[in-house]
């Protein structure tokens, strides 16, 4: 059959690629036929060179044959992809359609069921566009079985729109190779790339920069790429000239270390460094050869062979080498991440955030966006920050006078003409819309901003700052306190892990052992006993506290310290069963009817949780006693009308979680824009 196929039709396009043959991508055979004499003559010469094993030669006599014009006039030969059963014969049944609709003027059967359909020119119009790459063919002297693989069915390449060819000329096959009986894709060709900026030009790949962090980062600490000619942008940090050589310390944020670059006089840009354009705070871009470095304080180092300034720093840059107090940093807020402590600070709260994310996504919680404006107090506290449209924003608002405010007839203030209609607040927690969406897709977490409007100026304290709230459906105190301890546990191993270089500098620099600490957390179980055994342990012990303690009082740090660190010598610690009266309204009433199935974890002051009460009578009960307004909470109560659920989760204070981490001492120093008091710039 094949022999019969070959002896009067040519397949064109042919581009040779290793052992086999590739044709250009599509669906597409373009063959001429043409039963001239002397074309039959030199195409069965060819025929005979050909099994005379003189391939390339016979080969090219037999395309000669084929050249000249036939009478027959040409055909497009389109192979089936989809193998459906055409009849096996040189001439296709007449009631035969194919997937175009259109009956084959001729047919070729290849094999298995795949073949060969020759249509009159033009071809139909739904195959303008070739099908997917097709089998593929080898030319070897002796034609083996053409392969049937089953081809996927993928969309058309976009191509451009083909043409019909002009009579007695050759057009472009599409097919594929074959090599060993395996199928090779054909290779997309990859465009060129356009002029940058050209109208309607393609956009480039993305492509990621050396970093710092990469070259030191490795166990050798760059060793291995010694030799290679690297390309390092960031920051000047220090600068030191020397007779016949400048040694220029950059940092580009990747890491704590700097990367200290060589540069002499035969640098390109030198006259740069001499002319102290290039100077502490600059930013550069330098090319070079990466060495053994001869210093003790580093393994590599950069020999410059082009250096490039970028931006120049003014000589009146504040953050020179010399030391600064974080007082003065805090009122250089923007420039603050170039120095060590803040930018490992920064790099420590960005592993913490991903670790957050990831824990909760491997344990099957959606994240929800809770809303920042809302119109309820989660913690009925009252210290919340009003948003209102009521005071006119156009112009300078300083300026704005006081009776321009609308008002009721009373001389309240008339809210109905506000924005929203009503009183609206920035939220103090999430947790309240976290509870919507736990009651329908069971495990959900929120992870955002939240306000206080606390007129606290201790280092504690923050007016805004980010609350990490999961919600458990079906789950009880005990499920709750579980998640929390798996979650510490989870992000504190994240940062020993990923975080070392910045966390040796935290264990040197701000707190010594805090890598002891922190894998205490990691290794040690967790304890848990009541608000009462609490209370019992404080009085019975002979301590004298600045806060006096008894049963109802809410526990200071001094009471928490001395149960973690004197009780249970270190070992984490959870306090449970809280009296209702200092617990918010949506806890969980115990059946004592003095407490509430509430807990914290006493590290740091960083978890607060508790079981959601889930019982519509006692909440409503709870908020007529704490005299809240019902209908402020009408949606809140209706998940208890439908379909409540036993349900707990937790709040943790994102800043006081950096804190722990660091070993920072003042909160203002674990966020990077703080917002407190007297103080919202930047």
């Amino acid at each position: 059959m094949w022999m019969n196929v070959w002896s009067d039709m040519v397949l064109v396009g042919l581009k040779r690629e290793g052992k086999g043959y590739r044709v250009p991508r599509g669906g597409l055979f373009e063959f001429v036929s043409c039963p001239n004499y002397l074309g039959e003559i030199v195409e069965w010469l060819g025929w005979a060179v050909m099994t005379w094993s003189w391939g390339g030669f016979g080969f090219f006599l037999y395309t000669c044959a084929n050249l000249v014009p036939r009478a027959r006039g040409n055909h497009r030969w389109y192979l089936d992809k989809f193998g459906e059963e055409y009849p096996k014969s040189r001439k296709a049944n007449s009631n035969t359609r194919t997937q175009t609709g259109k009956r084959p003027s001729s047919e070729v059967s290849l094999s298995n069921g795949v073949s060969l359909i020759a249509f009159r020119s033009p071809p139909p119009k739904n195959l303008l566009h070739p099908p997917p790459p097709l089998p593929l063919l080898q030319f070897l002297l002796k034609v083996p079985a053409f392969p049937s693989p089953r081809l996927r069915r993928r969309p058309p390449p976009p191509l451009p729109s083909l043409r019909r060819p002009a009579p007695g000329c050759f057009c472009t096959a599409i097919a594929a190779a074959l090599r060993s009986g395996e199928a090779v894709e054909a290779r997309k060709p990859e465009p060129a790339d356009p002029p940058r900026g050209e109208f309607g030009g393609r956009v480039g790949e993305f492509r990621k920069r050396l970093r710092i962090s990469e070259i030191k980062g490795g166990a050798d600490e760059g060793l291995g790429l010694v030799g290679r000619t690297l390309t390092v942008m960031g920051w000047v940090r220090t600068l030191r000239a020397q007779s016949s050589v400048t040694f220029i310390e950059v940092n580009d944020g990747s890491c704590l270390s700097n990367m200290q670059c060589v540069v002499d006089s035969d640098a390109e840009g030198y006259d740069q460094v001499e002319s102290s354009l290039v100077s502490t705070g600059a930013s550069i871009w330098i090319q070079g050869i990466l060495v053994a470095s001869q210093g003790s304080k580093q393994k590599v180092e950069l020999k410059v062979k082009k250096i490039m300034l970028v931006g120049k720093s003014d000589p009146s840059y504040p953050i020179q080498k010399k030391r600064v107090s974080r007082e003065f940093l805090r009122t250089k807020a923007h420039l603050r991440p170039r120095t060590n402590t803040f930018s490992a600070v920064a790099r420590v709260r960005n592993a913490l955030a991903y670790a957050t994310h990831k824990f909760f996504q491997e344990n099957g919680f959606v994240w929800v966006s809770s809303p920042i404006i809302t119109a309820s107090d989660c913690e009925g506290a009252g210290e919340q920050f009003c948003v209102t449209t009521l005071i006119p924003s156009s112009g300078d608002t300083t300026a704005s006078p006081i009776d321009v405010i609308p008002k009721t007839e009373n001389g309240l203030i008339d809210w109905s003409q506000d924005f929203f209609g009503k009183p609206a607040f920035l939220t103090v927690s999430g947790q309240l819309n976290a509870e919507t969406y736990a009651t329908a897709l069971s495990d959900v977490y929120t992870f955002g901003p939240t306000f206080r409007a606390e007129n606290s100026n201790t280092a504690r304290h923050l007016a805004e700052f980010w609350m990490i709230e999961p919600e458990l459906a079906f789950a009880d105190l005990d499920d709750d306190m579980a998640c929390a301890t798996a979650y510490l546990q989870y992000v504190v191993r994240h940062v020993l892990e990923n975080c070392q270089e910045d966390m040796e500098f935290f264990n040197t620099w701000i707190e010594k052992g805090v890598i002891d600490r922190l894998t205490d957390v990691v290794n040690k179980d967790f304890v848990q006993l009541t608000y009462t055994d609490a209370i019992e342990l404080l009085a019975k012990s002979k301590k004298k506290f600045e806060f006096p303690v008894k049963w109802g009082c809410d526990l200071q740090s001094e009471h928490e310290r001395y149960i973690t660190e004197q009780v249970f010598h270190g070992c984490p610690v959870i306090i449970r069963d809280y009296p209702k009266d200092i617990k918010a309204f949506y806890m969980r009433q115990n059946d004592d009817g003095r407490t509430v199935a509430a807990m914290d974890m006493l590290i740091g002051e960083l978890v607060g949780g508790s079981q959601r009460e889930e019982r519509l009578e006692y909440l409503e009960a709870r908020l007529d006693d704490l005299k809240l307004n019902k209908d402020s909470y009408w949606w809140y109560l209706d998940l208890r009308r439908y379909g409540s659920v036993p349900h707990a989760g937790f709040g943790l204070g994102f800043e006081r979680l950096v804190q722990f981490a660091t070993g920072i001492e003042n909160i203002r120093d674990a966020i990077p824009f703080p917002r407190t008091p007297g103080s919202s710039e930047f």
